[in-house]
């Protein structure tokens, strides 16, 4: 009798687990799907174009408001999220007035090959390729927020002329400032990587490799030579403040660094400190 009990138990406690993971994977996507985003800009009465372009053998998915002809930023999320980090920018009538705006998924997040991580060199040669797509002869921002900046930072790096200025968020762009927690290890390989729920599973692996990353491009920030904005919170505790000062000592042949920083505030400036950041958006270089 114990015996099968203690299999009923087993077959229990497997069933959870089981369930577990179904409903977290896909529940913790943490992505608009195409009702939600229809509803979204359908309150508003906003034209967006949904896509999706095929960068070689890439997915990336995409939202782009405003008139094509306009100038365009070029929105990246952090880790994780997808191009809805940025929505509300995008039906920004003061915005739509001067941009034309597209906020992506970056690879392994969103619709953009959703849950196949890549690290920081190879999301840069993507969304490089991406850019050359969707160019129209007007310049180019940059916006990125969290991994969103170094990732833009690296498409700075290797295609200088491409961007007329990046502006970086609250971006991780000092390697000493990472301090990669070794937890992360436990969950990045079977069994128990197939338990980290959803969008969670790629932002492990890239914020990992993170740290790396950087270490390697650190020498190439002297190629950029865009105009450059930075904006972080002073009390930042998931990227450091550190990281304006390392920016100001490194992009020595940036034509300009502006900073900006928000006295006391957190990681997440680009909403609770909306109007800041787009009257500065307003404000870039023409």
């Amino acid at each position: 009798m114990n015996f099968i009990k203690n299999n009923k138990i087993k077959s229990v406690i497997g069933l959870l687990i089981l369930f577990y993971i179904l409903i977290c994977q896909s529940c913790a996507t943490m992505r608009m799907d195409i009702k939600e985003t229809k509803s979204f800009f359908g309150t508003s009465k906003i034209v967006y174009l949904d896509s999706t372009i095929v960068v070689g053998k890439f997915k990336i998915h995409y939202i782009q408001t405003g008139n094509k002809n306009l100038p365009t930023l070029f929105f990246v999320h952090g880790s994780p999220g997808s191009w809805d980090a940025f929505k509300d920018y995008l039906k920004d009538t003061l915005l739509l007035k001067k941009y034309r705006m597209i906020a992506i998924d970056r690879p392994g997040f969103g619709y953009s090959d959703f849950g196949d991580s890549k690290n920081l060199f190879e999301q840069g040669a993507i969304l490089e390729q991406f850019v050359d797509k969707i160019k129209n002869g007007k310049n180019l921002y940059l916006v990125g927020h969290s991994y969103g900046g170094p990732t833009i930072v690296k498409m700075a790096v290797d295609k200088p002329n491409d961007f007329k200025e990046i502006v970086i968020l609250a971006g991780a762009i000092d390697p000493k400032a990472e301090t990669p927690e070794k937890w992360r290890t436990l969950f990045k390989a079977a069994p128990l990587r197939f338990i980290v729920p959803g969008a969670l599973r790629p932002a492990n692996d890239e914020l990992w490799w993170l740290k790396t990353d950087l270490k390697f491009m650190e020498p190439t920030l002297k190629k950029i030579t865009a105009d450059v904005l930075v904006i972080h919170g002073t009390l930042d505790p998931l990227v450091p403040y550190s990281n304006v000062a390392f920016i100001e000592r490194e992009f020595i042949n940036a034509k300009s660094i502006q900073v900006i920083s928000i006295k006391n505030a957190n990681h997440f400036i680009p909403w609770e400190h909306y109007d800041l950041i787009r009257n500065e958006l307003l404000k870039l270089k023409e």
